[in-house]
C-alpha cells in the first residue's frame, strides 16, 4: 500500500504566482477589497503611504484604550491589543522614530495605569519591562540627535515609578543606567 500525500497548504508563493499575472487595475481593485476589508487595513494603508495629519494616532488610541483603560466605566485591560497595534505599525512602515514613540507610549500608559489603580502583578510588571528595554533598543538606534526628548520621557517614567512594587522600578533603573551610563554618573 502507498502512503496518500497530504495535500499542500496554500501560502505566499500560490498568491504570488496568481497577482504576476494582474494588470494594473487589478492590483488597484485587489488594494481597494483589502481597504474596505477591515479598520486595520485602512491604518495599514495610511500609515504606509503617510496620508493624514498624524499617522500615529490611531496606534496610539488603540494603545491608550488597551494600556489604560477606564476600569470604572467596565473596560479591560489588553496588553495583546496594545502589543498587536505597534506590530501592525512596524509591518506598515519602517519607521524607529515613530516605532520608539509608540513603544515609550505603551509604557507610559502601563505605568499611568498602576499609578491610576494600584499594583498590578508581575506578569503585567514583565511585560511594561520588556517594552521598556525594546523603547530603549529603538532609542539607540536612532541618531544622536534624535534621542534626547525619547530619552527625557525613559527617565521620567523611571522616576514615576519609584515605589511601585515587583521590582518594577528596580528593573526600569537598571536597564536605564544600564543604556545611559553617563546619566548614572551625574546622579552621584
Amino acid at each position: 500500500m502507498t502512503a496518500k500525500k497530504k495535500p499542500k497548504n496554500p501560502g505566499w508563493k500560490d498568491i504570488e504566482k496568481k497577482i504576476s499575472k494582474f494588470e494594473n487595475d487589478q492590483f488597484i481593485e485587489l488594494l481597494r477589497n483589502l481597504y474596505q476589508l477591515s479598520p486595520e487595513n485602512k491604518a495599514f494603508f495610511f500609515t504606509r503611504f503617510s496620508i493624514g495629519a498624524d499617522p500615529l494616532a490611531s496606534y496610539r488610541k488603540i494603545i491608550q484604550n488597551a494600556m489604560n483603560p477606564e476600569i470604572e466605566k467596565g473596560h479591560d485591560l489588553e496588553i495583546k491589543k496594545a502589543r498587536d497595534a505597534i506590530k501592525r505599525y512596524v509591518k506598515a512602515v519602517d519607521n524607529p522614530h515613530g516605532e520608539a514613540e509608540l513603544r515609550i507610549f505603551y509604557v507610559e500608559c502601563g505605568n499611568n495605569f498602576t499609578l491610576s489603580y494600584g499594583d498590578i502583578d508581575g506578569d503585567f510588571y514583565d511585560d511594561i519591562l520588556q517594552m521598556y528595554e525594546d523603547a530603549i533598543e529603538t532609542v539607540l538606534e536612532l541618531p544622536e540627535k534624535d534621542r534626547k526628548a525619547f530619552k527625557t520621557r525613559l527617565y521620567d517614567i523611571m522616576e514615576s515609578a519609584d515605589g511601585i512594587g515587583w521590582g518594577y522600578y528596580d528593573g526600569l533603573c537598571e536597564l536605564y543606567y544600564e543604556a545611559f551610563p553617563d546619566d548614572s554618573a551625574q546622579e552621584n
